[in-house]
């Protein structure tokens, strides 16, 4: 790739997570000169990848939603996100474990779930269907109103309402466990909503109900896998960009973004073995965390302090397990519930890693059999953690494996090797404060008008990824970076 004659582009984007990437090649596609700058020596921040002994795990997300999403910004750069990567539908979707042993599938058909269901504990068909056409009028109205521009005030929500039972059709005054309450008459489906107030590192019992939205999404547009890992993807966003014109710098920091007069003018860039660079744009793009942002690249005190009163979502503890031989009863992706979810999440407010944690398992060599060796199986589990950086978890994967032997499968014998990432490793690789997965919660009704704006307090300064509006996860992300780019290129336009 031919580098530019000169150090000045229309616009630069801090960080090559996915926030970055999808920003990138956006813009690109429009038409403009973009340079992309990553600390690390790959690209896709928390869509990274994990290989030993001819095991493979997604480290970051593992689940694929609203794949139309992406393939938009794909079809912008004149192809598709079928013929970039291999997507499969799953089926099932999920498989849920209790306590008492019982066990549920959740099919690819919202049918053959609420069969499933009513097998499961009867009458919990129909208050499944019941819910979903609830949660599908969410997501109907979120995506025409709250995922449809920044939120930089409640203001900013109000001036897309259609009218006033638009804000009681999102139902954000309940909490998603309240909802549940109200929905479910089995504890365990309420525990089943629950657990989507996790997707964006948030405490049912504080998030609201909104979040419910994701079983609708999840019942209707699939959940995906993309063969070979979701490392193929974060190689076809890189593959996309680079195709598009955008010059990609990895092992380069960016150390400080530049600016006059109330606006941006640049960033200066310390890359690997060489002296500091400073490139030129008037347009910014920042998808590093905004406490990063504020603290560290263009200090800010008051932008920092408000940035710090904000909850951070949850971490994560991750163990990864070679596993020889095949496990029953397992799907691709599994959640094996702890007996008192309430608890759990005190423990999370308190500081505490949860004594007796709710672990999600993904097997992906289930579907995918290259991403183990033969016989064998790819055991990623997750539980969540305080974000708080300073948790010892060096002993977490033996205690993990003898957890989940309490709960569902014991895997310790057959455990070809554990290795441990915790919120120390994720703070450190991708300076996100506590190592906080997610950027900023939902926890509270006030927490999508608290989260930073997209629209930064410089001219020419946009924010995208989990720390900003709409929050953290890959659908989100891929969001905030559309709704960036679109002021960006409309700012343009109205010149």
């Amino acid at each position: 790739m031919t580098q530019h004659q000169t150090n000045r582009y229309d616009a630069l984007v801090v960080g090559g997570g996915v926030g970055g990437l999808v920003s990138a090649i956006r813009l690109a596609a429009a038409g403009r000169s973009v340079a992309l700058f990553e600390r690390n020596a790959q690209f896709g921040g928390k869509l990274a990848v994990r290989e030993r002994d001819g095991f493979v795990f997604d480290t970051g997300p593992s689940l694929l939603t609203l794949p139309s999403l992406l393939d938009e910004v794909f079809q912008l750069a004149g192809t598709s996100l079928t013929a970039e990567v291999d997507l499969v539908r799953l089926d099932p979707s999920f498989r849920y474990f209790w306590p008492d042993a019982s066990t549920v599938t959740f099919r690819d058909q919202p049918v053959a779930t609420a069969e499933a269901l009513d097998a499961f504990s009867p009458g919990s068909g129909a208050e499944y269907l019941d819910y979903l056409r609830h949660a599908r009028t969410i997501w109907q109205t979120s995506e025409r109103t709250f995922f449809a521009g920044d939120m930089g005030s409640p203001l900013s929500l109000l001036r897309r309402l259609r009218s006033p039972r638009d804000f009681a059709r999102i139902d954000a005054r309940r909490t998603l466990a309240s909802r549940g309450e109200k929905s479910f008459s089995d504890a365990r489906l309420r525990q089943w909503l629950g657990r989507y107030a996790t997707y964006s590192g948030s405490d049912p019992s504080l998030a609201p109900a909104t979040l419910g939205c994701i079983a609708a999404v999840e019942a209707d547009f699939g959940a995906w896998y993309v063969r070979g890992g979701l490392g193929a993807l974060r190689d076809a966003l890189v593959r996309v960009a680079q195709r598009c014109g955008v010059e990609m710098y990895a092992d380069s920091e960016v150390s400080a973004i530049v600016a006059t007069n109330r606006r941006v003018a640049g960033v200066r860039v310390a890359q690997s073995g060489e002296a500091e660079q400073e490139f030129l744009a008037n347009t910014i793009v920042c998808n590093a965390d905004a406490e990063h942002l504020y603290r560290d690249l263009l200090p800010h005190a008051r932008r920092l302090k408000e940035v710090q009163h904000i909850e951070r979502s949850t971490s994560g503890i991750a163990v990864m397990v070679g596993v020889e031989g095949r496990t029953p009863l397992v799907a691709h992706h599994n959640v094996w519930f702890s007996r008192d979810y309430g608890r759990e999440f005190r423990d999370i407010a308190e500081g505490r890693i949860p004594r007796h944690p709710t672990i999600y398992g993904c097997i992906s060599s289930v579907t995918d059999p290259t991403q183990a060796p033969a016989e064998c199986e790819n055991w990623f589990l997750l539980i969540n953690t305080p974000a708080d950086e300073r948790a010892a978890t060096e002993e977490v994967g033996t205690w993990l494996l003898d957890e989940l032997a309490t709960m569902g499968p014991d895997l310790r014998a057959r455990a070809r090797f554990v290795e441990v990432i915790g919120p120390r490793d994720i703070a450190q690789r991708y300076r996100s404060p506590g190592g906080a997965i997610y950027g900023t919660s939902s926890n509270g009704r006030s927490a999508a008008f608290r989260r930073p704006a997209i629209r930064g307090p410089l001219r020419g300064l946009y924010l995208v990824g989990g720390s900003t509006h709409p929050g953290g996860g890959l659908p989100l992300v891929t969001i905030s970076a559309r709704i960036a780019t679109d002021l960006i290129l409309r700012n343009r336009a109205q010149r």
